[in-house]
């Protein structure tokens, strides 16, 4: 039974780390992948001798960063609150509630975004903005403020899925544990910190592992499609990927888009070695392996 699932894994995720070939070689269409010539690490080069280098690294980073830490205490929290919700229809519509913004496109994202912030239209240049007498801020051309424009928009869509996940793991504690320390008389607030933190912290372990696996790649559509590619908001908005693209639709070097691919796997990969074996350190068994 596992062998359909075996072949699926080996055609989309194995199979194609034979392209990693083309990270090292200056691709030639005319002679084809294989035939074309080996450049060694010149395509990497490409990524560290740039002026932006700096800017794109430290945005990517940050960005991530403040990603993991905000959507994890932002996820745990609503779904603490959301098992406290004792009707089942009610906790079913939160559920729902939270989880929307998640399965909405980033492109439809974009374009709320662009209804909230649009120069002249916009909801909050024209109805906020007035009731505190303040004049209009022309959001698309202030890069000050997309650091926090583009984390609460990637709040707003993950911390849904997280909280889902968090809350199935809440919902799996055996209820004998509240009901033991009720009777010691422990509170809310002790029993989510003695009983429910401590319980899901090998949940919360992987999935912020897991991110952090990924702490080099960036949403593609939050940092291009939110900020609708304006070039006045880069020194805020250009990470890895778009850098990339943008270097991949003005010169059409494959190689490039390939060497940076691996650069964000590579270290994506030690990093998550490293962040499992501090992990294994404290508690082996809160460890990915």
């Amino acid at each position: 039974m596992i062998i359909p699932g075996v072949i699926y894994l080996f055609i989309n995720n194995y199979l194609p780390m034979l392209g990693l070939i083309i990270a090292f070689k200056d691709v030639n269409f005319a002679k084809g992948i294989l035939a074309s010539d080996w450049i060694g690490f010149k395509n990497f080069e490409y990524l560290f001798k740039t002026e932006d280098a700096w800017i794109i690294t430290r945005n990517t980073l940050l960005y991530n960063i403040s990603f993991i830490i905000l959507n994890l205490i932002i996820a745990v929290g609503i779904a603490i609150l959301l098992n406290e919700v004792k009707k089942k229809v009610a906790a079913r519509f939160y559920q729902s509630i939270v989880l929307i913004p998640y399965l909405i496109s980033m492109v439809i994202v974009g374009y709320l975004v662009l209804a909230m912030l649009s120069g002249e239209t916009g909801f909050i240049n024209k109805q906020i903005l007035p009731l505190f007498g303040i004049d209009p801020i022309s959001w698309y051309s202030e890069p000050k403020y997309w650091p926090f424009i583009l984390v609460i928009v990637n709040v707003w869509k993950n911390v849904g899925y997280l909280c889902i996940i968090y809350l199935a793991a809440i919902i799996g504690i055996d209820p004998e544990y509240y009901e033991a320390a009720t009777i010691d008389g422990a509170g809310k607030w002790r029993q989510i910190t003695q009983i429910t933190i401590p319980l899901i912290a090998p949940v919360i372990t992987i999935m912020t592992l897991l991110q952090i696996g990924r702490i080099f790649y960036s949403d593609f559509g939050l940092f291009y499609q939110v900020p609708l590619n304006t070039g006045e908001l880069l020194s805020t908005t250009n990470v890895v990927d778009t850098y990339v693209y943008r270097a991949l639709i003005n010169l059409g070097d494959i190689g490039m888009s390939s060497a940076a691919g691996l650069y964000q796997s590579v270290v994506g990969f030690v990093l998550v070695l490293l962040s499992n074996y501090i992990v294994s350190k404290r508690n082996r068994d809160n460890a990915l392996f």
